[in-house]
């Protein structure tokens, strides 16, 4: 296991690229002591932690004909455009069983990234069990507008990508010297402002600070690549990310985009396990 951070960008179902990429480190035997995710990102790693080649995309890909995983029928049956009995009980524990013995076993942390709606601020769940403990990664993931806000403990919780995107900053404070990030976009993207903020402060009218959060986001999001690009000249920081732009929707249903996506993804972190080894081990 290497002494260092790994950080899971969100995206929705252009995490497929995420799914590639960490079923070649399952491959190679890759290991960090520390895994943030983000929203899709949270999602992918609880599969890559149960070492559980392929699960990320099965989950991803098998049940998108269902009208009890995602669209415009489970969002008006359910609230949440992506079914939360569906995601977090049915497949976890019937459909595609996860394997908790073997998540529990990680010896390393891990971090799911949520925002609370109150203070607008990102959380940083520490996910031990996810017998336990699933409502982290429902949380982490649960978009705004298309998704019920998670209530816990008297904290509002939603997705994690509203606050803090891609937690690399997050990971340098907690000591990781050494950082491995999985983007979802290419080189070129920059975040634009939400076109959605109207409906925003329609939706979460007394919550300022979570409105000015989501405002702000593209800002924040953009000054991160920025920071991430600097590490990354500096050798601080290894960043493996989409070489051409995403063709895929946040709720894309169309399989064959999936799978091409995820064999990228499978693709470019094969290509980079030598150049990452040599990183981490320096």
């Amino acid at each position: 296991m290497y002494n260092a951070g790994l950080i899971l960008e969100g995206g929705g179902m252009r995490g497929v690229y995420t799914a590639g990429v960490l079923d070649a480190f399952l491959d190679a035997g890759i290991e960090f002591s520390s895994v943030y995710g983000v929203s899709a990102g949270s999602c992918h790693a609880c599969s890559y932690l149960s070492k559980q080649r392929g699960r990320a995309f099965r989950v991803n890909v098998d049940y998108l004909d269902d009208p009890n995983y995602c669209g415009a029928k489970t969002f008006l049956k359910t609230g949440n455009v992506f079914g939360p009995e569906m995601l977090y009980e049915q497949i976890p524990d019937v459909l595609d069983p996860f394997d908790h013995q073997v998540f529990l076993n990680y010896p390393g942390k891990f971090y799911a990234v949520v925002t609370d709606v109150d203070t607008g601020a990102a959380r940083y769940l520490r996910v031990r069990d996810l017998r336990k403990q699933m409502w982290m990664i429902r949380a982490s993931s649960s978009l705004p507008l298309v998704s019920k806000t998670l209530v816990v403990k008297g904290h509002k919780l939603l997705d994690g990508g509203i606050a803090d995107s891609i937690p690399i900053r997050k990971s340098i404070e907690d000591g990781n010297e050494k950082n491995v990030v999985i983007l979802t976009r290419d080189k070129g993207y920059r975040k634009e402002p939400n076109k959605l903020m109207p409906l925003m402060y329609l939706r979460y009218p007394k919550y300022k600070a979570f409105l000015h959060a989501m405002e702000t986001r593209h800002i924040r999001y953009n000054e991160t690549l920025d920071f991430l690009e600097e590490q990354e000249k500096e050798g601080k920081v290894l960043i493996i990310r989409p070489q051409v732009k995403v063709d895929v929707g946040r709720v894309e249903k169309d399989k064959a985009k999936l799978t091409v996506l995820y064999k990228q993804g499978f693709h470019d972190g094969g290509q980079m396990i030598e150049t990452m080894k040599e990183y981490l081990e320096k």
